[in-house]
């Protein structure tokens, strides 16, 4: 079954939308839109490091995300202004990573993948990483999901009841920099930060509860996985960029049906 470039590329698809969309939750109520941004766009100077130093570019990805996660971390809870620094360090980082991939021999050939992924090229190894990044996150966020939600949503309630909001802000960067270093591959640097976040606003306005929003989200981004890549095979498009485009048409239709 795995021989299929299609079944890899929707088993891929699903592993990542299973992670987005409980994830993409908590960037919707902490507002980190921006953080995503600065994060994925870290990841193409990760691509450029892994190429010029021959390692997995999972590797380089995830390392040069989690230091991008951790510094916008640490300058955001030393009250420097959100979204001036963020915006900054956003285009910066992606800035960087462009000029630095353009000496890497042979990389400007391959950096329409990474900027917008290329999951039909997705292999069985690809699957290992990403499905088991995707369980590691998820394990984290169903483990401290009522930490993370209590200070995502109140911070000086959860200092009352004795979590720091902090450490909770870190342990989703981290879980951010993972998600990002894995969906290189599948929807590119320049579009995780959609996928993160369109499925989670279409689910906000149905959702009764928090735990039925990241549901939601999950279920909504799956569904954009499998009509993208069959509409991308339909119509000769670009995979990563037509499963966006079909979360966009989920997050339009479910605002024309809210209002009515």
């Amino acid at each position: 079954m795995l021989d299929d470039f299609f079944t890899r590329a929707i088993l891929a698809g699903l592993g990542l939308a299973l992670v987005a969309g409980p994830l993409g939750c908590f960037v919707v109520w902490r507002r980190m839109a921006y953080f995503g941004d600065s994060t994925a766009h870290a990841a193409i100077l990760g691509v450029a490091l892994a190429l010029a130093f021959d390692i997995s570019i999972y590797a380089g990805t995830l390392a040069v995300a989690v230091v991008m996660a951790v510094t916008v971390a640490a300058l955001v809870s030393r009250g420097q202004a959100m979204d001036t620094m963020l915006g900054v360090l956003s285009h910066s980082a992606l800035a960087f990573g462009l000029v630095a991939i353009s000496f890497v021999p042979g990389a400007r050939s391959d950096l329409s993948g990474y900027l917008f992924g290329d999951i039909l090229a997705v292999g069985r190894s690809d699957l290992v990483l990403i499905w088991g990044g995707a369980a590691l996150v998820l394990a984290v966020l169903m483990i401290r999901w009522q930490r993370l939600l209590t200070s995502s949503l109140n911070e000086e309630l959860a200092m009352a009841v004795g979590i720091d909001p902090r450490v909770e802000r870190l342990v989703l960067s981290l879980a951010l920099a993972v998600v990002v270093a894995l969906a290189i591959r599948v929807v590119g640097s320049l579009l995780i930060s959609a996928m993160l976040i369109v499925p989670a606003a279409a689910a906000r306005g149905w959702a009764g509860s928090p735990e039925r929003m990241a549901a939601g989200a999950a279920s909504i981004a799956a569904a954009s996985v499998g009509l993208g890549l069959w509409t991308s095979l339909r119509l000769d498009s670009p995979a990563g960029p037509t499963i966006v485009t079909v979360a966009a048409i989920f997050f339009v239709a479910s605002q024309i049906l809210r209002r009515h």
